[in-house]
């Protein structure tokens, strides 16, 4: 039956070590920021099966980062049947050995027999004295010989079980491999790896889904003031992990540029980009090898190219608030936030037409004019912060401890839904959210700690045309 596949997934990407190895972790254990933490716990799940109307088998699975046939009962059972044989085989070597011994004596104890056979006819009737105690002695020569025997046929009841034990073996042995398939365990548990290589290739092709969980905290360093914010390029190949910070929130122009993120960590190897124009908020955002921010004390937004070290475009947002007109419910200058999902560039602000609620547009990096613009109806000052993922804007309800992702906008739909996904706020202040695509991991900057999260999402993938 043709199939599409749907898939809940837990992609969870976190591009560090553990949270206790954020300070001082050796360089030969640092990866760049593509080489990223996932769930080795969980197991394959089944939520839901039905058939389409087209007649296309349809499902709804959890598939895990790593799994093997060994988290399957009958590959399991597959397993301890192939001990119980590796079992057998060494009970049937020993008897082997053993009765190549026995078979020895028995061959020196014939030619013994044989020779006493022989003088017993020779003698006809009439022994002395000496060839009667020779006789004698040859004899008991040959008492062992009865224990020999009994354990032959103790051996012999014994390759009788063992021979029933083996059809009995391979008769379970057969049945799940009728149901298994015709190949071994091995080839199984290759074809299953193979199987969610597969998967994972095809998620991080797709790569969007609905937001279901955010992880606990992954403390990367302890660095600056209370706000500021920090993020990778969303657009860059996946070699280049490097990592850019800017301390701060108002009248910053310094970009420190960290070439990796152990440079980062260790406060090594990095390069300063002086802005010709400073900056006002937290909500910059790095895309293609540009910083995309709100110019200071205007509603202008700079995108300043790193290599050139130039301006390459600014426009006005029209309308936008500024200068901690709608600010978050924190305050400090985030009037304006830009973000970057999995379809482009966005920005995320109000207008007085818009009575302080949040407004979405979506802009042309290039020209940065608008392309298209959503009204949420959510109250800004209310919001402590948010995030866009696959065109859906994500709200929190405070930047204070016992936040929690509270609001969702679906720029596809026009429609909105309160949700319930908590996260931990380790420092009791976040100054900056932003989710990364690349990396599928909320970044932020949190009373001066710089800290990531790993995301649950809910993923629909089409499977239809594989082979």
């Amino acid at each position: 039956m043709p199939g599409v596949l749907q898939r809940a997934s837990a992609i969870s990407r976190v591009p560090f070590l553990s949270p206790g190895r954020a300070r001082g972790a050796p360089s030969e254990l640092l990866f760049s920021l593509q080489t990223l933490f996932q769930s080795p716990e969980e197991g394959w799940q089944l939520y839901t099966s039905a058939q389409a109307p087209d007649g296309k088998c349809i499902c709804t699975a959890v598939i895990p980062a790593q799994s093997t046939c060994s988290r399957d009962g009958r590959s399991r059972e597959l397993r301890q049947l192939m001990e119980k044989v590796q079992n057998v085989s060494q009970s049937m070597e020993v008897l082997e050995l053993r009765t190549y011994r026995d078979l020895q004596y028995v061959r020196s104890m014939e030619t013994l027999m044989r020779s006493l056979d022989a003088r017993l006819r020779a003698a006809d009737g009439s022994l002395s004295a000496k060839s009667f105690q020779e006789l004698k002695d040859r004899m008991a020569e040959l008492l062992p010989l009865s224990s020999v025997l009994e354990q032959y046929k103790a051996d012999t009841r014994t390759i009788v079980r063992l021979r029933e034990e083996v059809r009995n073996l391979s008769g379970s042995l057969a049945a799940i491999q009728e149901e298994m398939g015709a190949y071994g365990y091995e080839d199984l548990q290759q074809r299953v790896m193979a199987l969610e290589a597969r998967l994972h290739a095809c998620a991080q092709k797709l790569g969007c889904g609905k937001l279901t969980g955010v992880s606990n905290p992954i403390t990367i360093r302890a660095m600056g003031s209370r706000f500021g914010s920090w993020m990778t390029d969303t657009m860059a190949p996946s070699a280049d992990s490097r990592v850019w910070y800017m301390d701060g929130y108002y009248k910053g122009r310094r970009v420190l540029e960290f070439r990796t993120l152990g440079d980062f960590i260790k406060g090594q190897n990095f390069i300063q980009h002086l802005l010709p124009q400073p900056w006002a908020g937290t909500g910059h955002v790095v895309y293609n090898g540009s910083l995309f921010y709100n110019k200071y004390q205007s509603n202008v937004v700079v995108k300043y190219h790193f290599r050139s070290r130039s301006v390459l475009v600014q426009r006005s947002l029209p309308g936008a608030g500024y200068n901690n007109t709608f600010p978050y419910s924190w305050g400090g200058f985030s009037d304006m936030d830009f973000m970057v999902d999995e379809s482009g560039l966005w920005a995320v602000y109000t207008t007085n037409q818009n009575a302080g609620n949040i407004v979405v547009s979506r802009l042309d990096p290039h020209t940065l004019e608008v392309v298209r613009s959503w009204d949420t109806g959510y109250p800004k000052r209310s919001a402590g912060e948010a995030f866009m993922i696959c065109g859906v804007l994500y709200v929190t309800n405070s930047h204070l401890a016992g936040a929690k992702v509270y609001f969702a906008y679906f720029t596809n739909t026009s429609s909105y839904e309160y949700t319930d996904v908590p996260f931990h706020n380790q420092y009791s202040h976040i100054s900056m959210l932003d989710y990364n695509p690349r990396e599928r991991a909320l970044y932020t900057w949190n009373n001066g700690h710089q800290v990531l999260y790993n995301v649950t999402l809910f993923h629909v993938i089409s499977t239809a045309g594989d082979p």
